[in-house]
């Protein structure tokens, strides 16, 4: 049986833009109840809402999913890219798939270029922690008398991975262009490790502090 919080999302995602009160006739339960579930998948980035207005009077709020709404259900995305890449690695063959996924390590860096210009090495590294997490990773950080020691606790791109790890080279490439030293993979989830491990050197302005 779906939970009450299921069926919101699922009335949500054939009817985006819906009120409390179209919820709480859908989903059989009433306004109070929906209104404390729809705070909740707030609070979990699930469900985003807006002001509306409709004639006289205040507006009104409506209720969509968000993207990570939209992805609590069952999609071909990753049936599909499996499939893209195949048939790109059949065309062009593995080191030009690797090359791709390096550009695109390079261009995600370089959307953060003018924000960690000039920054020190530990502050660039709290920043690409941020900007890995939202990647999809599980970033934690150790510094020691040789430099830090990155750790990936998961691996977003995994299934794909499996069957193409070409990919692993996209997030050495964003951390190598991110924080302009070059980096040493230790350890990878796609070659058996329990966690992606990477040493990173202190740069020669931090070791000789």
């Amino acid at each position: 049986m779906k939970s009450t919080r299921e069926k919101i999302l699922r009335t949500l995602l054939a009817f985006p833009g819906s009120t409390i009160n179209e919820l709480a006739e859908a989903v059989g339960i009433n306004g109070i109840s929906i209104r404390h579930h729809l705070t909740s998948l707030e609070a979990d980035d699930l469900v985003r809402s807006a002001e509306e207005r409709h004639g006289v009077g205040r507006p009104r709020l409506i209720y969509t999913l968000t993207d990570k709404g939209v992805e609590e259900f069952p999609t071909s995305y990753l049936r599909l890219t499996k499939r893209l890449l195949a048939e790109l690695k059949q065309r062009l063959g593995s080191e030009e798939i690797k090359a791709i996924f390096e550009n695109i390590g390079k261009e995600i860096a370089a959307n953060y270029a003018e924000d960690i210009d000039q920054k020190p090495l530990e502050k660039r590294i709290r920043q690409l922690k941020s900007v890995l997490t939202k990647e999809g990773f599980i970033i934690d950080y150790v510094k020691n008398e040789n430099g830090y020691i990155l750790t990936s606790l998961s691996c977003p791109y995994y299934k794909i991975g499996l069957d193409h790890p070409e990919i692993c080279v996209l997030d050495q490439q964003l951390i190598g262009e991110f924080l302009s030293v070059p980096v040493d993979v230790q350890s990878c989830i796609l070659h058996g490790a329990d966690h992606c491990i990477y040493h990173i050197p202190l740069t020669r302005k931090e070791a000789q502090k």
